[in-house]
């Protein structure tokens, strides 16, 4: 007599770690997500503490450029930015082509995306090997590589966690649960794009 309700317990109990075993919407995963959240809201206290001082080292600087030092080259890092940020609306297109259990489309865009970032990558390691000033030259050489470097470090960040994600899609049933981890990578993707706009107009925009 007691032997259904055990079974029917176990079943329950079976469903809902199924259902938050792969860091699915319920469950754990909208613990998992909410606690991503937090970390990127730390991140971004972070980078205004950063920007803050930028703003304040270039306002009270009396020299700011290095000697033979007249700005930045705007052209290439803003062609840079445009595929940065254009990378967001594919990772995005992504994301709705997994919530709709189209994978190999998710694949794909998710795959242009890391593309796009690691061009992004690219470009900058071509622009910091022209420069014509370095770490130590001043208050400007060292905030230039701190902010640019410390960005740069939050993109490869990203491509390696999309790489993982791409990887995981390949497992049989592993967004079956929901699409946590996705939803996470995507979400600090997004970030680290708007990070770098407002970087583009400190650094690039806002010169002397």
């Amino acid at each position: 007599m007691t032997g259904l309700p055990i079974d029917a317990a176990g079943e329950r109990a079976t469903a809902a770690a199924n259902h938050g075993g792969h860091g699915g919407h319920g469950g754990h995963g909208g613990y998992n997500l909410t606690g991503f959240i937090i970390f990127l809201c730390s991140e971004s206290v972070i980078f205004l503490a950063l920007f803050a001082g930028y703003i304040n080292f270039k306002l009270s600087s009396p020299v700011w450029l290095p000697p033979g030092v007249s700005g930045l080259e705007v052209r290439e890092p803003l062609i840079n930015t445009i595929i940065l940020v254009s990378s967001s609306f594919v990772a995005w297109a992504a994301e709705r082509a997994l919530a709709q259990r189209r994978l190999w489309r998710f694949r794909a865009l998710w795959l242009l995306t890391m593309a796009m970032g690691s061009w992004f990558v690219y470009g900058q390691a071509v622009e910091w090997a022209h420069l014509h000033f370095g770490l130590g030259d001043g208050v400007f050489g060292g905030t230039f590589y701190l902010l640019t470097g410390f960005h740069g470090l939050h993109v490869i960040t990203g491509i390696l966690l999309m790489a993982l994600m791409l990887a995981r899609s390949f497992r049989p049933g592993n967004y079956d649960g929901g699409e946590a981890g996705v939803i996470s990578v995507s979400l600090f993707w997004h970030f680290v794009d708007v990070i770098w706009i407002v970087l583009f107009l400190l650094l690039y925009a806002w010169q002397p």
